[in-house]
C-alpha cells in the first residue's frame, strides 16, 4: 500500500487526511508547520477596495482583525475561497494562476486599494507591484521533529511545510498544492511528482492519486 506523509498543520489537516484514507492509501500525519495569532489592533478594511487573502489561516486570522464592510475580495486559489465563503465572503476574484503573482497580473488591471491580511515575511510581491498595505495577522513556525517517517509522497501545502520537509529529508518525493509551492520545493532538491491543478482538497487529492502511478 502506497504510504502518503501529510504535513499540514493541525488545525488543516483532518479533510485531507480523511480524504486519503477513503482513496484506500496509508496515511501518516507529521505537522511541518503551525499557525499562531500576531496579536494587536483591528483595522477598518471599508476604505480599502480590495481585500486580498492568500491561504486559509490568513482568513481565519485576518477576518478576527477586520472591521467595517469588504467592498471586493480576491483569493489566491479555490481552497482559500471556499474557507471564505464558509466565513459569509462573497469572493470577487479567484485568479487563473494560483500564485501572488496571479493575483498581480488579474489585479493590475482591476484598480483600487489593496489589503493583505497575511502572514508575517509574505505578500512582498503585492506590496511592491500593487502597493498593497501588508496587514501582518498570523505567522507560520516551521517544525522540525526529531524524525520525519518513511513514506511513499509527502504533501505540501505550503512553501513553509517544503522548507522544514528539506531540512530534514529530500528523499521523500512531493505533491504541492500549487506553483508557489512547487518553487519552493524545487529550489531545495526535492522531488516534485505532481502540482494540484486547483489549489484545494480536490486538487491535492487528484494529484496525489495521479502521482500513485508512479509507484506501480
Amino acid at each position: 500500500m502506497i504510504r502518503v506523509l501529510v504535513t499540514r498543520a493541525c488545525e488543516d489537516a483532518n479533510p485531507l487526511i480523511s480524504a486519503l484514507e477513503n482513496e484506500g492509501l496509508d496515511v501518516c500525519f507529521c505537522p511541518l508547520v503551525k499557525t499562531e495569532p500576531v496579536l494587536g489592533p483591528n483595522l477598518v478594511a471599508d476604505s480599502f477596495d480590495w481585500v486580498v487573502f492568500t491561504s486559509r489561516a490568513g482568513v481565519r486570522y485576518g477576518l478576527s482583525r477586520l472591521t467595517g464592510a469588504l467592498s471586493q475580495v480576491a483569493a489566491i486559489g479555490p481552497g482559500t475561497a471556499e474557507a471564505l465563503q464558509r466565513s459569509g465572503i462573497d469572493v470577487s476574484l479567484v485568479p487563473k494562476v494560483h500564485s501572488q503573482e496571479g493575483l498581480v497580473e488579474e489585479l493590475k488591471l482591476k484598480p483600487g486599494t489593496v489589503l493583505f491580511p497575511g502572514a508575517e515575511q509574505a505578500g512582498d510581491l503585492l506590496v511592491e507591484k500593487l502597493d498593497a498595505k501588508h496587514f501582518v495577522v498570523y505567522r507560520t513556525i516551521e517544525i522540525s521533529p526529531e524524525t520525519i517517517p518513511d513514506s511513499d509522497i509527502a504533501v505540501l501545502a505550503s512553501g513553509s511545510a517544503a522548507r522544514s520537509l528539506a531540512r530534514n529529508r529530500t528523499d521523500i518525493p512531493c505533491v504541492t498544492i500549487g506553483p508557489s509551492t512547487t518553487k519552493v520545493a524545487l529550489n531545495h532538491d526535492l522531488d516534485v511528482l505532481k502540482e494540484a491543478v486547483s489549489s484545494d482538497l480536490k486538487g491535492l487529492i487528484e494529484a496525489v492519486k495521479s502521482s500513485v502511478s508512479h509507484f506501480l
